[in-house]
């Protein structure tokens, strides 16, 4: 009984407590209540308030001197890197990317949101939108190797030897000259006689060692030229007695010019008979290229490269020109060089011939040129021996690369082997990055350009090449074979031999493939012989040019031009039976041939074009009838004709093509 007792008890003190925490909470909730009332209603009495000040101050005089929203837009400096996104610089410009695809119209380019802009499109966008841009420095693996060259040049630096470029016409004697030098015979292993890609040579002379660089004369190798000449400490000039000043002879004299080198003149072949030095002088003064006798700074030296006649001269002078520059590098470093040419060997892979700007190369170096990365496995000179190091000024070629670099490009040696791999893949990915870009922007153009356009027939080529230079080379050289009616189209350039993956490129896209010193195997021969694809196998870049220009011949359909012999009236209509019809006519203009062409005008309209059945004078059929005279005449599958038509006589000529 207790127990229950307590237990009512207990229950009442809970139910007391509840009642009185009811009453509290109720108490709180009014008083929160009353609060937000007399809150919103501050509020609405601020808002009246504030409307009132508005509506004042509006009726001020000087509101909108006082208070004027800013119209200028803000110029930013924007950074590019070598590739940007649009939406990405849009967000840069903090603009909508609609506004940068608009402005990209006005300047002539489709792009979408997504697509990739190089740094230079990227750039005169920026400036055209009203902000300042800069090509942007990234903090990625290329400053890597800045600061080892930097760490390079504070080396202690020794003499080096000269690089020597020999520069000059076609068939001037260049390669006969170094021949001579070198006590080789070059120029007979060279296809017809003529240089194909650079050779780099160093030689021991009685004035010290000199290493000589010998670029093709020909005007297709413009380019290799021109990377000879960025490389080179002097040129040589040579210049044939009997034949002077020729345009890949200023060519070699502006490229000379642009980087700033000494040039000294070498007239070659003075053996021969009948030379004029005196003429080929004044035609190298109109050239701005003044011998020293005058007053200049240029050497000029008389030689025979078939005799020997004036080559030591020629050294000693080269000799002089580089005490003169006080040519060094630094030895001790590590090598730093530039790939003179490069090529993919079906044994060794890829292979580069390498000059050593600065620094030692040596076996077993980890290297980086371009995209391409690599650990030195052997390095062999001009002579083709094996060597172990390579100094300043050295030629040499190496192999070990990952692929086959491009010609003109800086070789580093990196002493972290991840690093060189972190590099490469780097600058891989930039340059496709680049190429994907110009690609998409090609494209569009192509497609706007063409609207309302003839069209334009393709031949397409696949290149296979055995070194890069000459890759390099052909492909330019072929492009510019491009006419209005033909257009050139390189749908493939490699190095190596032409294989089966060329083969079925071919066969899906009719191509010819053009082999440069590179061969099909027996496989890759049958199948471009069941495939009918025409494999053109060539060793002189000339032969190439001089087919495909006969190709685009071919291609270029018959021009045609109306030629307007006279004018005619029919004057009578015979019946000669139920169907056909003879127009008695007069020529009123010129004359009207048995062979010509008629066009009949009624009321000025053309009705039919076509041609005669016959042509008659009385009852004799004849050749021909001049103005002044009647005619009768029948027309080829055509009775429609009505007095009073007058019928334009005139003949078709086919016009010669023209490349």
């Amino acid at each position: 009984m207790l127990n229950k007792s307590n237990k009512s008890s207990n229950k009442k003190k809970d139910i007391k407590k509840l009642n009185i925490f009811n009453k509290n909470t109720t108490k709180l909730e009014k008083k929160s209540h009353k609060l937000n009332n007399n809150f919103h209603k501050k509020r609405r009495n601020n808002r009246g308030n504030n409307r009132i000040i508005q509506k004042n101050y509006k009726n001020n005089e000087n509101y909108k001197t006082n208070f004027q929203i800013p119209t200028d837009s803000i110029i930013k400096n924007i950074y590019i890197p070598e590739t940007i996104i649009v939406s990405e610089l849009a967000h840069k410009m903090s603009v909508k990317s609609s506004v940068v695809i608009k402005n990209l119209m006005k300047l002539g380019q489709m792009v979408t949101i997504n697509q990739v802009l190089d740094q230079e499109t990227a750039m005169i966008l920026v400036e055209e939108m009203g902000h300042v841009a800069h090509a942007s420095k990234l903090n990625d693996p290329e400053s890597f190797l800045l600061n080892e060259y930097n760490k390079n040049i504070t080396a202690e630096s020794l003499v080096r030897a000269p690089i020597v470029t020999i520069m000059g016409h076609v068939d001037h004697g260049k390669t006969s000259l170094l021949d001579y030098i070198r006590k080789t015979n070059v120029v007979f292993s060279e296809a017809g006689g003529i240089t194909q890609h650079i050779g780099a040579y160093n030689v021991v002379t009685n004035h010290g060692s000199i290493t000589f660089l010998d670029t093709p004369g020909h005007e297709a190798f413009t380019a290799m030229r021109a990377r000879g000449a960025k490389v080179t400490d002097i040129v040589v000039l040579v210049v044939a007695a009997d034949d002077g000043v020729m345009p890949q002879t200023r060519e070699a004299i502006a490229h000379a010019k642009i980087s700033g080198v000494p040039l000294i003149v070498a007239i070659n072949k003075i053996d021969k008979l009948d030379i004029n030095l005196d003429r080929i002088k004044q035609d190298l003064i109109s050239e701005q290229v003044i011998p020293e006798e005058y007053g200049g700074a240029s050497p000029f030296i008389s030689i025979s490269a078939k005799t020997g006649v004036g080559i030591n001269k020629l050294l000693e002078n080269i000799s002089l020109q580089a005490e003169i520059l006080e040519l060094k590098a630094p030895v001790t470093t590590p090598a730093k060089g530039v790939i003179i040419e490069s090529r993919l060997d079906k044994g060794k892979g890829p292979v580069a011939t390498v000059l050593i700007q600065s620094g030692t190369l040596r076996c077993s170096d980890i290297v980086v040129a371009g995209a391409s990365y690599g650990r030195i496995r052997s390095m062999l000179n001009e002579n083709g021996k094996n060597i172990l190091e390579a100094g300043p000024s050295i030629p040499v070629e190496i192999q070990g690369l990952t692929k086959v670099p491009f010609s003109g490009e800086e070789l580093f040696v990196i002493l972290n082997e991840k690093k060189a791999r972190e590099i490469g893949l780097f600058r891989q990915g930039k340059f496709r990055d680049v190429k994907l870009s110009k690609q998409k922007l090609h494209k569009t153009e192509n497609m706007f350009n063409d609207i309302n356009k003839e069209k334009v027939k393709n031949l397409l080529i696949i290149i296979k090449t055995d070194v890069y230079g000459s890759r390099e080379v052909l492909t330019e050289s072929l492009k510019n074979l491009s006419t209005d009616k033909v257009k050139i189209q390189v749908i493939h350039n490699a190095v190596g031999n032409i294989n089966e993956s060329d083969i079925n490129l071919a066969i899906a896209s009719k191509a010819i493939i053009i082999g440069f010193n590179v061969r099909a195997d027996a496989s890759t021969r049958k199948l471009a012989q069941i495939n009918n694809i025409n494999i053109r196998y060539h060793n002189i870049i000339y032969n190439i040019i001089k087919e495909i220009k006969s190709e685009i011949t071919n291609l270029i359909p018959l021009e045609k031009k109306e030629n307007l012999l006279g004018l005619a009236e029919i004057r009578q209509v015979i019946l000669v039976n139920k169907v056909s019809k003879i127009a008695g006519c007069y020529i009123l203009e010129g004359l009207i041939r048995r062979d010509s062409k008629i066009r009949i005008l009624r009321n000025k309209n053309i009705i039919w074009t076509g041609e005669l059945d016959s042509l008659k004078r009385f009852k004799d059929n004849v050749k021909e009838v001049k103005a002044g005279f009647e005619c009768g005449i029948s027309l080829k599958n055509y009775n429609e004709i009505v007095i009073g038509d007058r019928l334009e006589i005139f003949e078709v000529h086919t016009i010669t093509k023209n490349i």
